[in-house]
């Protein structure tokens, strides 16, 4: 059955993606002859007793990641898991993260998290969890290793740009509440607004904070935060973006469905009356962070300062099966209203200000781009 189903899997996958170079049914029954040739030789030869089960999981898991970063099969054991993450609590380090190059790639740590206490930064590469090496297991098994009981205790060995040797990271598994939205009030006259994440409650969080803001008529500009912000809903960024905007397009998306792209405008309206808006970004803003910024950007509406984000310009759908697992599967790009993608470069800042860069150090040891976006406002 298991054998019948992925020959399914295998058949479809074969049409869709070789239709483009006119393949014959013929060339398709080979490949999916080999596949079975090769499970068979593996199953006989091969020098340990394997679990099938858990090598088909693995051959569908690498024909995903064979597509790009972040489409991935998931076992209905991290479906189930993925889902109950969806409501805002669950345990675990506080980090998104990507496949890359064999091994995890931190996409953002979560503030407020255990990761992000402990030192973990967007761009870092895990390479061993608990002594066990990345190397070879799918995103999905890497993530399972994380897991574990809150208050338990896990090592993380990463590697970093700049660094020569490996760094070692000890870490305490708690249970994670998102927390998307802060405000405060900095030097009397700056609305300081940070956003965590693109939630179901972000936009609605996000206007109450500019509202109580705008009743202060001291108030006049405002730092939006998006630095190691890992995106979430589109249809938040699409709300956020809004809020500071009078009109326009805020972003498309072109799948591979022409009758499936879609374009998204702002409304008349912007909460800030049109005050001075900087926003600040680093390479953990992705996905909806990057939307954001890029619509804000491109409108001319706020200065970007800080690094460039990502690159994650892509919509994922997750796609229930038949086993009460599922697949992430990549289906649409997103594109900003200047009609660049954001895939793979990112959303780059007006003024370039490294977080490690101390040449602009203004007010305190520990945040030079908040600092320096203070000083411009108030300059």
């Amino acid at each position: 059955m298991i054998k019948k189903n992925f020959k399914f899997l295998i058949l479809l996958f074969l049409i869709i993606f070789n239709h483009e170079s006119h393949s014959s049914d013929k060339d398709i029954y080979k490949k999916i002859d080999l596949f079975g040739e090769v499970l068979e030789k593996i199953n006989k030869e091969y020098v340990d007793e394997i679990d099938q089960s858990e090598s088909m999981d693995s051959a569908i898991n690498g024909l995903l990641q064979s597509l790009d970063p972040y489409s991935a099969y998931m076992t209905p054991e991290v479906f189930n898991e993925m889902q109950t993450e969806t409501s805002g609590e669950f345990g675990g380090l506080g980090i998104e993260v990507s496949m890359e190059a064999g091994v995890v790639k931190v996409i953002s740590p979560i503030d407020d998290t255990p990761a992000s206490k402990a030192g973990i930064k967007a761009g870092d590469y895990i390479v061993k969890i608990n002594d066990i090496q990345v190397q070879g297991k799918s995103l999905s098994e890497a993530v399972d290793l994380m897991r574990g009981p809150v208050g338990s205790g896990i090592e993380l060995t990463v590697r970093r740009s700049g660094e020569k040797k490996a760094l070692i990271f000890n870490i305490i598994r708690e249970v994670i509440q998102i927390r998307s939205v802060k405000a405060d009030l900095l030097k009397k006259n700056i609305g300081y607004i940070r956003l965590t994440s693109f939630n179901e409650n972000s936009a609605a969080q996000i206007k109450k904070k500019v509202q109580e803001l705008e009743s202060n008529e001291e108030v006049k500009s405002y730092i939006l935060d998006l630095r190691n912000n890992p995106g979430g809903l589109l249809s938040q960024a699409v709300k956020i973006s809004d809020f500071f905007l009078d009109s326009g397009e805020i972003v498309s998306t072109k799948s591979r469905k022409s009758s499936e792209n879609r374009k998204w405008f702002a409304k008349k309206g912007d909460l800030t009356n049109g005050k001075t808006l900087i926003v600040l970004i680093n390479y953990g803003s992705a996905s909806a962070s990057e939307i954001v910024a890029g619509a804000l950007k491109d409108h001319k509406r706020a200065i970007l300062l800080g690094e460039n984000s990502y690159g994650k310009g892509s919509v994922q759908s997750i796609i229930p099966l038949k086993n009460s697992g599922a697949i992430r599967l990549t289906v649409a790009k997103y594109y900003l209203p200047s009609g660049k993608s954001i895939s793979e470069v990112g959303v780059s800042p007006d003024i370039e200000i490294f977080e490690e860069n101390d040449n602009f150090r203004i007010k305190t040891e520990t945040d030079n781009q908040l600092n320096y976006a203070i000083e411009l406002l108030n300059g």
